[in-house]
């Protein structure tokens, strides 16, 4: 059987376990476990919020979670040899779901507590609970749909530099001076009191964590680039930093559609990776890298069937922009929705379908002056009843007053 490294108590507090867990990236960070290249095993992760979130009806839960403890991830792990310029190659072997913990959630985020991509439409907290049937979810609160999982992590990466952690500092605080009262913030800064820094104790502990980048956006590194597709048999290439890598993971996803559009936008839960280490020595000058390179699993849900959903780069109150294909992408997505509620579904509960659902995100067009074209395909499999369109229009389907779970 594979080794676990690492193991996780989903009903301990994810502080009392800083041994193997961290929330912030700093180089200073000491190694949880060390393996060599070629060892294959298992890594046990709590959930992004640390428990925040119960499966209840309620969405008090997603209103107060603390964002500046998130997330957890198990780790760092060393890989003897490894130094700074090589190649970390990550296999990832299975994704799984902790058995005392066999459930996930999405979340809609209130807007003043970091919102999502709709959160101008859908400013409340709302939440879905979800349930696993073998590779199956489902949710009581949003019907008529049930899809196969691509499990993987939505986070996953190396430990920074000094150098590139200033860096990232130094951008970010830029960027977030240009707008210090806006919210939600433009960045999410070092923040002290709720950093968990692994093995680190004392002033060196307390340093680090004055120092230590969120985790919340993706960046040289790897970090929170929440790709569905790296699931069971994918392979991630990682640039390394520091002499051993200081590989750490989390944020696990039973499923998730492209741009996880809610923000807490997958149906997120506790789980493992099995996984497998080896080492490109020089590969970062080699193949000329910057940021990781992902090469994606094989074994992904396959549908045939798809609706797919245009968006230009036009927002709901007609400004144009130009080959903007973050406003494109938004109004696909608005479009989809607008869709969905013709058949019954509330707005909230299909913006949770694109999060959570294994939707495709594509750039269609970026040339086109002034218009970028952003599409979203959304696979018609997923639910149990048809959405095609005909001359006689949508049959809405009796939901009986089920909706996602709102706050009180």
């Amino acid at each position: 059987m594979i080794q676990t490294l690492i193991e996780v108590d989903v009903n301990k507090p994810a502080e009392a376990q800083a041994e193997v867990i961290h929330n912030r990236w700093h180089p200073d960070i000491p190694m949880a476990r060390t393996v060599k290249p070629g060892d294959e095993f298992r890594i046990q992760c709590l959930d992004w919020t640390g428990g925040q979130i119960n499966n209840d009806d309620s969405a008090n839960d997603i209103r107060d979670v603390d964002l500046t403890k998130v997330h957890y991830l198990s780790g760092p792990i060393g890989v003897e040899g490894a130094e700074p310029g090589d190649l970390l190659v990550v296999d990832i072997l299975d994704v799984g779901v902790l058995p005392e913990s066999a459930w996930g959630f999405t979340g809609l985020f209130a807007r003043e507590n970091g919102g999502g991509f709709l959160t101008e439409h859908y400013p409340e907290a709302r939440k879905a609970c979800w349930d696993y049937s073998g590779v199956w979810a489902s949710s009581r609160h949003i019907p008529h749909v049930k899809f196969p999982g691509t499990m993987h992590p939505g986070l996953i990466g190396c430990l920074p530099s000094a150098d590139l952690l200033k860096t990232w500092n130094t951008r970010e605080q830029a960027l977030y001076d240009t707008d210090p009262d806006r919210v939600p913030a433009l960045a999410t800064l070092p923040f002290e009191p709720t950093a968990v820094m692994g093995g680190l104790t004392g002033a060196a502990r307390d340093k680090a964590a004055a120092e230590g980048a969120r985790t919340v956006p993706p960046r040289e590194h790897g970090g929170n680039c929440d790709i569905k597709n790296l699931s069971r048999g994918s392979t991630v290439y990682f640039p390394v930093y520091v002499k051993g890598a200081g590989l750490s993971m989390g944020d696990i996803h039973f499923s998730q559609g492209d741009g996880e559009i809610t923000f807490c936008g997958a149906i997120e839960m506790a789980g493992y990776l099995d996984i497998r280490v080896s080492l490109i020595k020089g590969g970062v000058a080699k193949y000329g890298v910057t940021n990781p390179i992902f090469k994606p699993s094989r074994i992904d849900p396959s549908y045939s069937d798809y609706l797919i959903f245009e968006g230009i780069s036009v927002d709901e109150d007609g400004k144009q922009y130009y080959l903007d294909a973050h406003v494109a992408y938004r109004r696909a997505c608005l479009n989809a929705i607008e869709y969905l509620k013709k058949f019954g579904y509330s707005g909230a509960q299909a913006y949770g379908i694109l999060g959570t659902a294994p939707v495709e995100g594509h750039i269609s067009g970026i040339v086109d002056i002034p218009n970028a074209c952003a599409t979203l395909w959304l696979p018609t499999g997923i639910f149990d009843f048809d959405i095609s369109l005909n001359a006689d229009g949508p049959k809405a389907v009796d939901f009986g007053g089920v909706d996602m779970a709102r706050t009180s």
